[in-house]
């Protein structure tokens, strides 16, 4: 009932665990949340809070128009409620290096669990856009820094995400994915890779987990959790694909219902009440009511 009863230290601490066992550990984006739950209920084995989300869900584009305070508010909403550990995206962490410090206490506060901290210039644009344009490789690292400098729990997983492969190649791209571990990272997030090759090399330079991003219509192909997991991809986030999905069967109920005048036929598309009374708990909320709310007459 209401929010997870799992202490945000505890979600840190049980996803270094498990992160540690070398496992793939599989991260869907969610939308709202309440998607989240669905992820928990679903069995996967944390959350991923997009940016682009973030920005589409305040009909804006991804181009680095969203705020600190919007982000983490919406972040500890998704988080809240569920059990499993939550990654946001930071984007470029918000300003300056002072700036990355205070969204990193920002973000603890707000009870997610790891958050990613990228390399391009800001304003940002989405990872798999053409026409990116990387800082260079000393701003990129005193953004680390001060990240790590800034973090309180030592379990809070610290990402480093680096645009540069579009920019200047797989070469560049793991040379700056070293100094960004030397400068404090936990974890790597190369974006936008092409082939499952490219993973591997990142995977061969570097002595922390790394993450794959499977967005939909983006540079990367779509590859499986296996095919990750063979190239030793310790997380794989599906950023966006609820949102798609959700949009995309949102788009096509209204064109049946501009042309049927009735959603009848769409009713087996449709979470069933049931279904979401039980994702809701609502049974728990009925329990405490009727053990704080007792009408009968004392006699």
């Amino acid at each position: 009932m209401l929010y997870s009863t799992v202490t945000p230290a505890e979600k840190r601490r049980l996803f270094r665990e498990r992160l540690a066992t070398g496992e793939l550990l599989r991260f869907p984006g969610a939308f709202n949340p309440l998607s989240a739950r669905l992820i928990q209920q679903k069995g996967f084995e944390g959350v991923y809070i997009s940016g682009a989300v973030l920005s589409a869900d305040l009909g804006l584009p991804d181009i680095g128009l969203t705020t600190l305070t919007e982000v983490a508010g919406r972040g500890q909403q998704i988080a809240r409620m569920t059990d499993l550990p939550a990654i946001i995206d930071a984007d470029t962490g918000f300003g300056e290096p002072m700036n990355v410090a205070r969204t990193i206490q920002t973000l603890e506060d707000a009870g997610i669990a790891g958050a990613h901290i990228e390399d391009q210039v800001n304003p940002k644009r989405c990872g798999h856009l053409d026409g990116k344009v990387v800082v260079d490789q000393d701003t990129a690292i005193k953004r680390i820094r001060a990240a790590a400098d800034a973090r309180r729990d030592p379990n809070f997983l610290l990402m480093a995400r680096t645009d540069i492969r579009a920019v200047d190649g797989l070469d560049a791209a793991i040379d700056r994915a070293r100094a960004l571990v030397d400068a404090g990272a936990d974890a790597i997030f190369p974006e936008a890779m092409r082939t499952l090759e490219e993973f591997a090399a990142v995977r061969a330079a570097v002595d922390v987990p790394i993450l794959a991003n499977m967005t939909e219509f983006g540079k990367s192909d779509l590859f499986s959790v296996d095919q990750l997991r063979d190239v030793g991809v310790n997380i794989v986030i599906w950023p966006v694909s609820l949102l798609r999905i959700a949009m995309g069967a949102a788009g096509r109920a209204l064109d049946t219902l501009t042309d049927e005048g009735q959603l009848t036929g769409k009713l087996g598309e449709m979470q069933h009440r049931a279904d979401l009374y039980d994702l809701l708990d609502y049974e728990a909320y009925n329990h405490f009511d009727t053990t704080v709310f007792n009408f009968e007459i004392e006699k």
